[in-house]
């Protein structure tokens, strides 16, 4: 059929048809832009970054294989370094406005050493600049930045364009109970030595730089770090000599947080600086000076110690306060990191949210990033996140980053209430003990009630003591209620310390509403006599005691308090000496390949560390946690924790083993790591009991990955099982639903596979099958990292519906040799339930290793 010329008559009312259409979106288009605000996109771009440059452009000389830590670093390679990412930063600004036009963005980040691209901040305006036919097609505001995304994804030279998203998130007894002292301080000539010329990068909140913990050692000055290029920002709020060789460099990232409307210069402080106290937290557990006193509230709670005290810390600041952060300031911080030349990244944070511009987990920008920084020779420990008991809540994807699962250790802060009954009732309070040998007369928030009641709080959270009576309670115990203002609104402990104080009472006892999974019970320093009754039966047994012995009238108002109760002292710890238990709140396994939420044939978590209740350096204008405000150090808890566990004890193995890769340390940590505890039965983990509380059971690799870290083991661990950048692109490669080109486009790098590859081939230290169909056979390679040969054996704990045969079963191998094994796995039954089995290997020297097996599910024929 043939296409009809409309006539000159048909032709106008048509144009005038189009034109009134323009003319109302373009009145919609003014009115939408005044209130809704620019977006920030990270941008990946043709053309090798820093890290994989080979040299092919005329007078560039190549930068791949150079980092700050090579030989030629430090003569040739920093200037073919900075000469080349100017190359880089002048394509990416002619792209920008080649595409959308000069002066019609803000560019906020160059991207040129792990990856090459940019954070720009683009409006809808620039969409509809871009793409003037956008009215004539009728697209709406809402479909404007989907119009920009399209146009510079379709630019020549751009790989990939990506929304930046929120990001979260997510000790006085580790170093003992993790055996440190004896083990790999020991090792390194003692605490003062431990860590020694390693820099820890912490992408954080930033870092209180007057903190004893990062104080710069008198007896032992830090020398400078030829292979460190990190500079010092000096700020009104960070001044000269906040870097005093301890804090050997701080930076801030902020701009796609200013860009989005979430920065706040009061609070958030335009500096390296922590104005939350997570970051200062964080880099205490990490590298914090040896033998630091806790006094919180003048009480001694003991002396605290980063894992690696004598490291370096690099402070790279793209969290804040109440918002959280964005992704383009993360990779931002994280390619700055390495470009300086830092040894371990610790990242305590993860997505608020899956990037809706890939499906496949691994090749985010923020995971892309982290591959380059291991094909960078730096180790890169994530938090798992903080999303527990459930399944399928791991915020950390990818197999070349080492996931830490968060672990609750032996030390624990009971306190307990003596009642007039000769009962006594447990709880938490680190707060001392009512005077004397005598008990205190108790009366309930709820029976004191007097004047104006504040609109905000509940009289029974005891909030404010403008709304009790003071006569009545005056040198009486205060009976308070732990409601769930406490949990989900603005209610705290302190609070109810000052209502305590401002009441004259000898005390406050808190009841608890519910004690179901979700409550929190941490304990809080406080000055006052206080305790928490943390059950809710024995609330109701305190509170059934009060009732029988209260006298009231008629109208039901107390006149006679006969309840009598002595609060003790609540600031001692108990050691109980048990092993981790995986914490409620430490997300789970299986890992996910995509955001259909399609499982991979990865471990994740892969180690677990202490994670609850950690002590830790704090900064006085913190609010991460409202209840350590003012205060110098905090006692928090979450897998942001338990991740600078790992994090400085990866520094401690480099620094008597620095030509140990990325996977090497990983396959240390994760070979020798603990499945049973001290009695020899297997691990527990937190989960949600059929009343709703919190209750230990039976652990799996899903729960702990590999296990509870061994510091001491992991510095000699017999073999490793190693892996690098070139064995991650093909492992991505056999990814389903990963195409080749998309793995070139965003790498550059080819899929050099067959059909007959797996990602399972991937050589980790751990074996993980997402669907196990029929037989499948499974490589690993051990690398002898003893400097003795030794022979191994090998058994095989089962899982449970399926056959594994390891072949071959005894081994010998010599210094720095390698062994293929093979693994096959046969299911002997159907089940679409998870199963798990152990690899042990057994060495003649005294060296032990084990491999988890996770089975996700499994059919015994291929269908």
């Amino acid at each position: 059929m043939g296409v009809r010329r409309q006539g000159g008559l048909d032709a106008r009312v048509a144009a005038m048809d189009r034109w009134r259409r323009a003319q109302v979106l373009l009145v919609v288009f003014f009115v939408v832009a005044s209130v809704v605000r620019a977006e920030v996109y990270m941008v990946l771009m043709d053309g090798e970054p820093v890290v994989s440059y080979r040299g092919t452009l005329p007078g560039l000389s190549a930068t791949r294989g150079l980092s700050p830590r090579s030989a030629t670093f430090q003569t040739s390679g920093l200037q073919a370094v900075r000469a080349y990412s100017t190359h880089l930063v002048s394509q990416q600004d002619k792209l920008l406005e080649s595409s959308i036009g000069k002066g019609a963005y803000n560019k906020l980040y160059s991207y040129n050493y792990l990856v090459n691209g940019f954070a720009a901040e683009m409006s809808p305006e620039q969409a509809q600049d871009s793409c003037p036919c956008a009215a004539e097609f009728g697209v709406f505001w809402s479909g404007l930045v989907m119009v920009l995304i399209d146009i510079l994804s379709r630019t020549p030279g751009v790989k990939r364009v990506e929304r930046s998203r929120r990001v979260k998130s997510c000790t006085t007894h580790s170093p003992d109970y993790l055996g440190l002292a004896s083990g790999l301080w020991a090792q390194a000539g003692g605490p003062e030595n431990a860590g020694e010329g390693i820099v820890i990068g912490i992408v954080d909140t930033g870092i209180n730089p007057e903190h004893p913990s990062f104080a710069a050692s008198s007896t032992k000055p830090y020398g400078p770090v030829s292979t460190y290029l990190g500079n010092c920002e000096v700020h009104s709020s960070f001044p000269q000599g906040s870097c005093n060789g301890k804090i050997i460099g701080a930076q801030h990232f902020a701009a796609a947080a200013k860009s989005e409307g979430a920065f706040n210069t009061t609070i958030d402080y335009d500096s390296p600086l922590d104005g939350d106290g997570h970051g200062s937290h964080t880099a205490s557990i990490a590298a914090g000076n040896h033998n630091v006193p806790v006094i919180v509230g003048g009480v001694n709670y003991g002396n605290a110690s980063g894992m690696a005290p004598r490291a370096r810390i690099g402070v790279y600041k793209a969290l804040y306060r109440l918002f959280g952060g964005f992704n383009a300031d993360v990779v931002a911080a994280i390619d700055k990191a390495v470009q300086d030349g830092v040894d371990v990244l610790n990242l305590s944070l993860g997505p608020n949210s899956p990037p809706a511009e890939t499906t496949i987990t691994f090749l985010s920008i923020f995971d892309l990033a982290c591959l380059a920084a291991i094909k960078s020779g730096v180790v890169v420990i994530q938090a798992a996140g903080n999303g527990g008991p459930y399944p399928q809540t791991t915020l950390s994807f990818s197999p070349w980053i080492t996931t830490v699962a968060a672990g609750v250790d032996d030390r624990s802060y009971p306190n307990w209430l003596n009642l007039g009954n000769n009962l006594r009732l447990m709880g938490k309070g680190l707060a001392p003990a009512t005077p004397g040998d005598f008990m205190n007369k108790m009366v309930l928030a709820a029976d004191a009630v007097t004047g104006p009641i504040n609109p905000i709080y509940d009289p029974s959270d005891c909030q404010d003591s403008t709304s009790l009576d003071k006569a009545m309670i005056a040198g009486n115990i205060l009976i308070c209620t732990y409601s769930f203002n406490f949990i989900y609104g603005g209610s705290t402990i302190k609070r109810v310390e000052e209502t305590t104080k401002n009441l004259s009472a000898a005390g406050f006892v808190m009841v608890v509403q519910s004690d179901t999974a979700g409550s929190r019970f941490n304990p809080i320093p406080i000055t006052v006599p206080g305790i928490i009754i943390t059950s809710q039966n024995e609330s109701q047994i305190l509170l059934d005691y009060y009732n029988k012995t209260t006298l009231r009238n008629v109208k039901g108002q107390a006149e006679t308090f006969g309840a009598e109760a002595k609060i003790g002292n609540g600031q001692t710890a108990v050691y109980s000496g048990t092993s981790q238990v995986v914490a409620l709140f430490s997300s789970r396994g299986p890992d996910i390949r995509d955001f259909s939420f399609n499982n991979a044939d990865v471990l994740k978590p892969n180690i677990m560390a202490p994670g609850s209740l950690i002590w830790g350096a704090w900064t006085p204008v913190g609010i991460d946690e409202p209840n350590f405000l003012g205060k110098d150090f905090a006692m928090i808890s979450g897998t942001s924790m338990a991740t600078p566990h790992i994090a400085g004890i990866a520094a401690l193995l480099l620094e008597r083993n620095p030509q140990w890769s990325p996977a090497v340390i990983n396959s240390a940590l994760s070979t020798t790591a603990s499945v049973f505890d001290k009695d020899g039965n297997p691990l527990q983990a937190e989960h949600i009991s059929f009343g709703g509380a919190a209750a230990p059971g039976p652990g799996t690799p899903f729960d702990y990955g590999s296990g509870a870290v061994n510091a001491t083991a992991a510095l000699d661990p017999g073999i490793v099982f190693d892996a690098g950048y070139d064995e991650y692109i093909k492992f991505i490669c056999t990814v389903p639903g990963v195409e080749e080109a998309a793995v070139f486009n965003l790498t550059g790098s080819r899929c050099n596979v067959s059909s007959a590859d797996l990602p399972t081939d991937l050589n980790t230290p751990s074996i993980t099958i997402a669907s196990l169909n029929g037989t499948r056979v499974v490589p690993r390679t051990v690398t002898s990292v003893s400097n003795q040969t030794e022979t191994w054996s090998i058994k095989v704990s089962q899982p449970e519906g399926v056959s594994v045969a390891v072949a071959p079963q005894n081994f010998t191998i010599a210094p720095s040799a390698t062994q293929k094994l093979v693994v096959a796995l046969t299911p002997t039954v159907d089940s679409p339930v998870f199963t798990f089995g152990e690899i042990f290997l057994t060495g003649s020297l005294g060296h032990t290793a084990h491999i988890p097996i996770s089975i996700i599910q499994s059919q015994v024929a291929a269908r």
